[in-house]
C-alpha cells in the first residue's frame, strides 16, 4: 500500500515538474510582460496595454468570431455524427467502417486545411469540375468558401475533423449504456419512434457527452492552423490575432500580445470552473474509475 502510494506520489509530482510547471511560469512571464515589468522596452509596471485590450473593439471582435465559428462547427458536427452514429450502429462495431471512421483523426489540422485549401479555393478542385462540368460559366464565379469573412472554410475543415470522433464517442456511449434496452423498455409503453428518439436516445447521449463537448467548443475556439491558413485578416481568430501581436516586427504590440492570452486564458479558466462545478459528480466519476 504504501509502495502505491509512493508511486502515485511520484507521478503527480512528475506531472507538476513536466506539465504544469512550464505552463505556470510561461503564464508568470507574459503577465509580467504585459505589464512592462519585464522585457525589451520594459519601462516599469503600466496598465496601458490591458486598458487598450478591454476598451478596444479587437479582441472581444476575436473571442465573438472564434466564438461562432466553435459553436457552428460542433453543432453541424454534432448533427453529423448523431445521423451516423444512429444509422450505423452495427456497422460501427465491426467490419470496415468501424476501422475507417479513425482515419480522418490521423490527419492534423494543417495537412487538413491545405486539403481544404485546394479543394474549396476558387481555384482549387470544386470549381475547376464546376466549370469543366458546365455548371460554372467561370472559375471565379465559384463562391468564396476560403479566406471569407464568415469562416465558411475553416467550420467546413473543422468539422471534417472532429465529426469522426463525436460519431465514435456516440457509438460508445450507445452501447455502454445499453440504450436499446431503454427503447424496447419505451416501446412496450407505447412510445412511438420519434418519441424514442428525442425522449430516449438523443437526451442520453447528449447529457452524457456533455462535457466533451463543451471542451471541443473550447478546443475549436482556440485553433491555430486552420484560421491561420483559411482564415482572412478581419475578422481573425482569437489565437491567430494574438499570436500575430506577439511575432510581428513591432515591439509595442508585444505586451498587447501577451495581455490578449493572459485575458482569453482567464475567460478559458472561468469557464472550465463553471463547467466543474455545474458537473462535479462527472468529474468525480472519472477520477475515481
Amino acid at each position: 500500500m504504501k509502495k502505491l502510494y509512493n508511486i502515485k506520489s511520484f507521478s503527480t509530482l512528475l506531472f507538476l515538474i513536466i506539465v504544469v510547471l512550464p505552463v505556470f511560469c510561461g503564464l508568470v512571464y507574459a503577465t509580467l510582460y504585459s505589464f512592462e515589468i519585464v522585457g525589451i522596452i520594459n519601462s516599469g509596471f503600466t496598465t496601458k496595454h490591458w486598458e487598450d485590450i478591454i476598451q478596444g473593439s479587437a479582441f472581444w471582435s476575436s473571442i465573438g468570431f472564434s466564438f461562432y465559428v466553435a459553436i457552428c462547427s460542433v453543432v453541424i458536427s454534432l448533427i453529423f455524427a448523431l445521423a451516423m452514429a444512429l444509422s450505423w450502429k452495427k456497422n460501427l462495431q465491426k467490419g470496415a467502417l468501424s476501422t475507417a471512421i479513425y482515419l480522418p483523426l490521423c490527419f492534423p489540422g494543417t495537412v487538413m486545411a491545405f486539403f481544404m485549401f485546394q479543394f474549396l479555393s476558387k481555384s482549387g478542385f470544386l470549381s475547376r469540375l464546376g466549370f469543366a462540368s458546365g455548371v460554372l460559366e467561370d472559375i471565379n464565379s465559384f463562391p468564396a468558401l476560403i479566406n471569407d469573412a464568415y469562416g465558411i472554410g475553416i467550420i467546413i475543415t473543422s468539422v471534417v475533423l472532429i465529426t469522426p470522433f463525436f460519431v465514435i464517442l456516440f457509438s460508445n456511449i450507445y452501447h455502454t449504456e445499453n440504450i436499446e434496452a431503454y427503447k424496447e423498455l419505451a416501446t412496450t409503453f407505447g412510445a412511438s419512434k420519434r418519441q424514442l428518439l428525442q425522449k430516449v436516445t438523443l437526451p442520453i447521449l447528449l447529457k452524457k457527452s456533455s462535457v466533451t463537448i463543451y471542451l471541443f467548443i473550447i478546443f475549436v475556439m482556440g485553433s491555430y492552423e486552420i484560421p491561420l491558413l483559411l482564415g482572412r485578416q478581419s475578422p481573425q481568430m482569437i489565437s491567430v490575432a494574438t499570436v500575430q501581436k506577439i511575432q510581428r516586427f513591432n515591439l509595442y504590440d508585444i505586451p498587447k500580445g501577451f495581455a490578449m492570452s493572459i485575458l482569453y486564458v482567464l475567460i478559458i479558466m472561468s469557464v472550465l470552473l463553471f463547467l466543474y462545478f455545474r458537473n462535479r459528480d462527472y468529474f468525480k466519476s472519472e477520477t475515481t474509475k
